[in-house]
């Protein structure tokens, strides 16, 4: 499926809901591309995972602003990659550095740079303890398996929408 016809896709499941995010919050390693930074060459081309641009680019053509968290040790490389790749203006926050606190510090910054609430945020990422740290801070969170995708958008969406209910 290609890129476009992901993003009609996604806009379509966006339109859906009546209650969305004012962000999402991705991951990169394994989640928007399958690999990890430290292991590749800032001279290398990245690839992202096959609907991961055209999600992208549905929730910034709904005014959904999105935004990096992610625990590289290689920062440089991260930030190189989303330049090749034509991205790296599209997020309103980029939390990209090596931590242990399970990128609780990662949304805290990105709270405080966007002033976004943590329940009006989405949160996609491949590891479970970041989900769980993230959960626990009121953000909606979903674990990826195969990097995101137009299925785990619709669950990420309808979670959020779920969780809003509860939070009135």
């Amino acid at each position: 499926m290609g890129e476009e016809r992901v993003k009609e896709e996604a806009l379509q499941m966006i339109g859906l809901f009546q209650v969305l995010p004012r962000l999402v919050v991705f991951d990169l390693d394994y989640t928007l591309w399958p690999f990890y930074c430290e292991c590749r060459s800032k001279a290398e081309m990245p690839t992202l995972y096959p609907h991961a641009k055209g999600i992208l680019y549905a929730l910034k053509d709904k005014g959904i602003d999105v935004a990096i968290a992610s625990r590289s040790p290689t920062p440089d490389i991260a930030k190189a990659f989303l330049k090749k790749l034509g991205l790296q203006s599209m997020f309103v926050a980029q939390e990209i550095f090596s931590s242990w606190t399970h990128k609780t510090e990662h949304f805290q910054r990105i709270h405080r740079r966007t002033g976004v609430p943590f329940n009006s945020m989405l949160f996609f990422d491949d590891e479970d303890r970041n989900i769980e740290a993230v959960s626990k801070m009121g953000a909606t969170s979903v674990l990826v398996g195969n990097g995101v995708n137009l299925e785990k958008l619709r669950q990420g969406l309808s979670n959020f929408a779920r969780n809003s209910l509860t939070w009135r």
